[in-house]
C-alpha cells in the first residue's frame, strides 16, 4: 500500500475542504445519479452518449469525493492559536517590499491545498512561499526561483 502524504492545511483551509466534500456527497453525486437515470431512458446503452458522459461524471464526482477524503484524513492542522506573527509560517499574510521592483506585495502563506495565485494565496511548498518562511520583520530575504532571484524586505506579518 502506497504511503499516504501528509497534507498541512490551516483550519480554514480544512473547513473549505470539507464544505466542498459535503457539497459532492450530498448534491452532485445526486445530480449525477439523476444525470444517469435520465439517460438510461433514452435507450440503448452502448449507443448513448449522454449515459457515457453522465457516467464519467460521476466517475470524475467520485475520485474527487475520495481525494478529498484521504487529504482531511491524513491532514495535519495548524491551528489559529499555534499562529504567531514574530515571523512568517503558514496562516500568516506578509507584506512585502520588493526591492527589485520597487513596489510592495502581500502574499497569505498556505498549505498546498490552499494556495490561489489569484488571490495572492501562496504555498508553503513554492519556491516563495518556503522562502519567505521564518523570516522576521525588517528581514530582507532572497529567494531563488526560476527566473533568478528575488529580493524582498518583510514590512508586516499578521494572521491571515
Amino acid at each position: 500500500m502506497a504511503e499516504e502524504k501528509t497534507t498541512i492545511l490551516t483550519e480554514s483551509g480544512l473547513k473549505k475542504m470539507e464544505e466542498q466534500l459535503d457539497y459532492l456527497i450530498s448534491v452532485k453525486r445526486n445530480e449525477v445519479s439523476e444525470q444517469i437515470a435520465i439517460a438510461r431512458g433514452f435507450g440503448d446503452l452502448s449507443e448513448n452518449a449522454e449515459y457515457d458522459e453522465a457516467k464519467k461524471e460521476q466517475a470524475k464526482v467520485e475520485a474527487e469525493i475520495t481525494r478529498l477524503q484521504a487529504t482531511i484524513r491524513t491532514a495535519t492542522v495548524v491551528g489559529d492559536d499555534e499562529i504567531t506573527t514574530d515571523k512568517v509560517s503558514i496562516g500568516t499574510s506578509v507584506r512585502l517590499k520588493d526591492l527589485d521592483e520597487n513596489e510592495e506585495v502581500e502574499y497569505a502563506i498556505v498549505g498546498a491545498n490552499e494556495a490561489d495565485p489569484f488571490e495572492d494565496k501562496i504555498s508553503v511548498e513554492s519556491p516563495v512561499g518556503a522562502g519567505l518562511l521564518g523570516a522576521k520583520m525588517d528581514e530582507t530575504v532572497q529567494i531563488q526561483v526560476p527566473n533568478g532571484v528575488l529580493r524582498f524586505k518583510v514590512l508586516g506579518i499578521r494572521k491571515i
